[in-house]
């Protein structure tokens, strides 16, 4: 192997590191200075959903799978970092590339750093402002640790330099979400197709949903409104709502069940990537506690009603098509009503969200590695 050939492990645990890591795979793996490792933790491990992610996004069958599983925050922090040290042992000239802010994304990068390997966080500086949320945590504590920084808007840098990391471990290089959005966009599967699967005729127009926050879905008084908000939009728009395993729980032992009417709101099971993608880029409003389709509507210029009081992703908010609305039923019919009666934000596409963020982060470490 060539001296200047070094190994990346680039590291996923749940889906939304899938989108992320595959346009830097296939940047790496074309460089030809490096040599990508595709390490799977297992933190998410359904597999029908992993394998459909996987075939959709054209990432490899991952190098090694971890297999940790479920668990407490710390149990399954800990599980990773035990099952990843031989791994990185075994490694010769590693790199370490993580995404996200996940705990395998804080894991595999605490486990790298205590051997003096590098370590490179995709999707760095982002903040809530909100501790409560074990993500915040994930993304500060893997920041301090890293050795090169790459961010998805310029005010990332502002919230790391008051961390105290220097700036010339930061990189401006865009967003990689949106590199696998622009590249599976023409594959993505068209609503009416989905919707029949279901049993479901596409309605004339229609609104897209997502919950799945623990804070969103756990306490069932704030899931009893949530529902009854997205209840009461349905009675004009139809709201498609992907229902996350642990969501449908969560209603069912809520005994919520009869908001899931199929005529205001229509149930889908997990929707995969490019199901996804063909709703939202057909809906005429999307309402959602993820941080992901915030970036992903912006992208598609579709209005987004964001279910929290808060977002590591400003940007969405000052240049793009999103809205915080947090969780008051009133907010949010409010938003819906301006969206539906005016079109909503028209927003524009934020710098560098081009599609070209992985090739800019490949060329970022040629230069430095």
């Amino acid at each position: 192997m060539p001296k200047s050939l070094r190994n990346v492990l680039c590291i996923v645990g749940a889906r939304p590191n899938y989108m992320k890591v595959a346009p830097i795979h296939a940047a790496l793996a074309a460089s030809g200075s490096f040599r990508p490792v595709l390490i799977h933790t297992g933190q998410h491990y359904d597999t029908e959903m992993n394998d459909a992610f996987f075939r959709e996004l054209g990432l490899p069958a991952p190098d090694l799978n971890l297999e940790v599983g479920s668990g407490s925050h710390a149990v399954q922090t800990a599980e990773v970092m035990r099952r990843f040290e031989p791994i990185v042992d075994q490694t010769a000239n590693p790199v370490v590339l993580v995404v996200g802010d996940v705990n395998s994304t804080l894991a595999c990068a605490l486990v790298a750093v205590k051997k003096s390997i590098p370590v490179l966080h995709v999707e760095a500086g982002l903040r809530s402002g909100d501790r409560t949320m074990p993500e915040e945590i994930n993304r500060i504590l893997t920041d301090q640790m890293s050795d090169m920084l790459f961010t998805t808007e310029r005010s990332a840098l502002d919230n790391l330099i008051r961390e105290g990391i220097a700036a010339a471990r930061v990189h401006f290089v865009g967003n990689v979400m949106i590199d696998s959005l622009r590249a599976n966009l023409p594959r993505a599967v068209p609503p009416t197709q989905t919707l029949a699967v279901h049993g479901f005729a596409q309605p004339p127009a229609f609104a897209v949903a997502t919950l799945h926050r623990p804070a969103n879905v756990d306490d069932p008084d704030i899931l009893r409104r949530l529902l009854e908000s997205l209840h009461a939009i349905g009675q004009s728009l139809p709201v498609i709502l992907p229902l996350h395993p642990r969501t449908k729980g969560r209603v069912q032992a809520a005994g919520l069940d009869h908001f899931l009417d199929g005529c205001a709101i229509l149930p889908l099971r997990p929707a995969s990537y490019l199901t996804m993608l063909g709703l939202m880029a057909q809906a005429r409003l999307v309402l959602t506690d993820s941080g992901g389709i915030q970036e992903e509507t912006t992208a598609l210029g579709v209005p987004c009603l964001t279910l929290r009081d808060n977002t590591e992703r400003p940007v969405t908010i000052s240049e793009g098509t999103n809205t915080l609305v947090g969780r008051d039923p009133d907010a949010i019919l409010t938003a819906a009503r301006n969206i539906l009666e005016t079109g909503g934000k028209r927003g524009r596409i934020p710098e560098f969200w081009d599609g070209r963020a992985s090739d800019r982060i490949v060329a970022t470490m040629i230069q430095a590695l």
